[in-house]
């Protein structure tokens, strides 16, 4: 049997969850679990507010919105990212502006950031990559220089620290998310919308309810709800907060087992490090990361097509990740890179994801190990 390169998290509860919330009879948006994740975010976050969303791409198009993007502003962030990073702001006629990546943590290179802004300049977008964190206090004090919003596409960064604060909480607003393929997920897809700035709590509950006053109207302070602003159905069903809720209860557990993982992968391949055949991941010191992925960096496009052949021929599922976006059909139009592509391309062509989830077990992970090792010997 193939060894996949992910499997879905799951603990052992959810079910129970999901089953109560199909019973309860209210299986819309912002039930008892939807509930209870928002307030087990705000928390564990200590941001102003949280919202649950059907996807991460749903929490970054309402971020796009929040700050009021308009046609012809520019919002800066790295090339190396998910599509969901630029859409949210293409969707509101902003014009992508891309700086390329250091290639130590594969996020945004904060040095060259302060080069591409312009007085269109709306808001930096940082990613933090791998649930590495970028390097926040340059870009904050970039945005105060400069007066501008900054969006955290903390996609994978649940669980993970710069400077002893969560990733997410340190912008205007930050966007996780919970797919399949990530730490948790709330049942295949999903996503969180963290706001930390008070301003913007209001208007982002009246998006999220499709451009209506209505989370006012259930608490009471309105005494009929109506359409005040623009908005979409950002909301997800009680079913995939019941999901993330039994996540939410087993997350240290959860985390400890993707970090075990992560280290032994680490302590494996220390060897061909010192060897120089791969680069390993690189957490600076002021990080705290949550084993989100281990990637292995090899010489070249052509050895990692060769590991990737290999490795399936041994039965077990690697890939690479991110085509950079200004490298594709549409990001090409929609886009302009400030300066040189010194590493985004050269650095995301070298990259190689193992398998890692939680769950994994030993033996399979023993297995990964060997075959990379044999490859390279």
């Amino acid at each position: 049997t193939m060894i996949e390169f992910n499997k879905t998290p799951y603990t052992g509860n959810e079910e129970k969850y999901v089953l109560e919330a199909m019973k309860a009879g209210k299986l819309s948006g912002d039930g008892k679990f939807t509930k209870l994740c928002h307030n087990w975010f705000v928390k564990e976050l200590g941001c102003h507010r949280a919202l649950l969303t059907p996807s991460c791409t749903h929490a970054l198009e309402m971020a796009a919105i929040l700050i009021d993007t308009q046609p012809g502003d520019e919002i800066i962030m790295p090339s190396y990212t998910f599509v969901s990073t630029a859409n949210a702001f293409l969707l509101r006629g902003a014009k992508i502006v891309f700086v390329d990546i250091r290639p130590d943590t594969m996020n945004i290179n904060e040095n060259l950031i302060e080069a591409a802004i312009t007085n269109k300049t709306k808001a930096i977008v940082p990613v933090h990559y791998a649930g590495v964190a970028c390097e926040m206090d340059t870009i904050l004090a970039l945005a105060k220089k400069y007066n501008l919003f900054v969006i955290e596409d903390a996609a994978q960064g649940v669980r993970s620290y710069y400077k002893g604060k969560p990733l997410g909480t340190l912008g205007d607003i930050g966007a996780f998310s919970f797919h399949d393929t990530k730490n948790y997920t709330s049942g295949g897809e999903g996503g969180l919308l963290v706001l930390n700035n008070p301003k913007f709590t209001e208007r982002a509950e009246i998006i999220r309810e499709k451009g209506t006053n209505r989370s006012n109207f259930i608490r009471g302070s309105v005494d009929k709800y109506t359409w005040v602003d623009i908005g979409s159905s950002f909301l997800p069903s009680d079913l995939q907060a019941a999901y993330l809720w039994g996540q939410l209860e087993s997350i240290d557990e959860i985390n400890q087992a993707r970090l075990s993982s992560w280290k032994a992968y680490y302590d494996a391949f220390k060897g061909l490090k010192d060897a120089n055949m791969v680069e390993l991941p690189y957490i600076p010191s002021e990080c705290e990361h949550n084993a989100h992925m281990f990637y292995l960096k090899l010489t070249d496009l052509t050895t990692r097509n060769m590991f990737i052949d290999y490795l399936k021929s041994c039965g077990i599922a690697a890939v690479f990740h991110y085509v950079p976006l200004h490298s594709s059909p549409a990001g090409n139009q929609a886009s302009v890179f400030s300066g040189n592509d010194k590493f985004t391309s050269h650095e995301s062509e070298r990259l190689v994801r193992l398998p890692l989830y939680y769950g994994f077990e030993e033996l399979d992970q023993k297995k990964v190990i060997k075959a990379t090792l044999d490859f390279f010997s």
